[in-house]
């Protein structure tokens, strides 16, 4: 049987801590706990489950604090867990039955994550397979009769295992911070996080956050080679330049997405802009176009919920 280590970054997370160790301490050979900065009993609850809690000076960078907290865990493979995470009972039974079975040739196990579409999350999908517990010591093989090479790609297992996403909140304010950070001492965001700020404006962008990520997209769009990415970073300038009351800024941009072909985000973004200056018959146009003529890249409530504030259903 495999052994594993419960490793977590935290901080003030003590409303919800306990709900999510007391699934996993029966589950956990290791349960190491690394906080980073919490100024609420977090620390004081983690240390009612484990003697392994850590220290870890925060830095605008979780990845450098996964690996800083991967680092610390002994045990054969690590589970990586949030504190917003939940297991019922019969999940914890199935993590024990996969802990009996597992072959050690397995590098990676993937968990059926829930509840995305209730606490709305970036995602436009209710449950989605992803990577939670990896082998600590990757052991390297040799593949091939002739011309022989090493395996590099890890082996993964698609369990069936759910893990119940239940946070108290969106974490939005903060990744927009990190994302702005990031932008001021790196000068850009690599292609993945372009996107996912593009997201999580999609979904809970205030008016503000738009208007303070419009400078980086703008300089995002004249770089862009693919046409879903294109799409995303000009809805994003379309809304900052509508909510900043700048039509000309809009247009151009409105221009360019339509010539790009428009989704269904870009299309609303035009009813509005048309509502806004008192155009209601050319606004439910593109409020119908967004709805039943356009897919959706960011945010699928923009053909679904949002352009039936203004339409009757068909």
């Amino acid at each position: 049987m495999i052994t594993v280590s419960v490793c977590m970054i935290v901080k003030n997370e003590e409303k919800i801590l306990k709900r999510c160790l007391d699934c996993l301490k029966d589950t956990a050979d290791e349960i190491v706990i690394v906080d980073t900065g919490s100024t609420d009993a977090t620390k004081e609850i983690a240390k009612q489950y484990t003697d392994r809690v850590f220290d870890f000076e925060w830095s605008d960078d979780f990845a450098k604090a996964r690996n800083f907290a991967f680092g610390l865990c002994t045990m054969d493979y690590i589970y990586s867990a949030d504190a917003d995470e939940i297991l019922d009972e019969r999940n914890i039974a199935a993590f024990k039955r996969l802990k009996e079975a597992l072959l050690p040739e397995i590098d990676i196990v993937q968990m059926v994550y829930k509840n995305q579409l209730e606490y709305n999350t970036t995602y436009n999908f209710d449950s989605e397979l992803r990577p939670k517990l990896y082998k600590r010591c990757r052991n390297f093989v040799w593949e091939g009769s002739v011309h022989e090479t090493v395996r590099l790609t890890p082996v993964i297992y698609d369990s069936d295992i759910e893990i119940i996403h239940k946070p108290q909140g969106l974490h939005s304010k903060r990744d927009f911070g990190l994302f702005q950070r990031t932008i001021e001492k790196e000068g850009r965001l690599d292609a993945r996080l372009c996107r996912m700020y593009a997201r999580e404006l999609a979904v809970s962008g205030t008016d503000e956050d738009f208007e303070e990520a419009a400078s980086y997209f703008l300089k995002a769009v004249e770089e862009e080679k693919d046409e879903n990415d294109l799409k995303e970073d000009l809805f994003v300038i379309m809304r900052a330049f509508r909510v900043s009351g700048n039509k000309d800024g809009f247009n151009k941009y409105a221009l360019r997405a339509v010539a790009a072909g428009a989704c269904s985000e870009t299309a609303f973004e035009l009813g509005e802009f048309f509502r806004e200056n008192g155009d209601e018959e050319e606004a439910a146009i593109w409020y119908h176009n967004a709805a039943y003529e356009t897919e959706p890249v960011l945010n699928s409530k923009y053909s679904e919920e949002y352009p039936f504030r203004y339409l009757k259903k068909e």
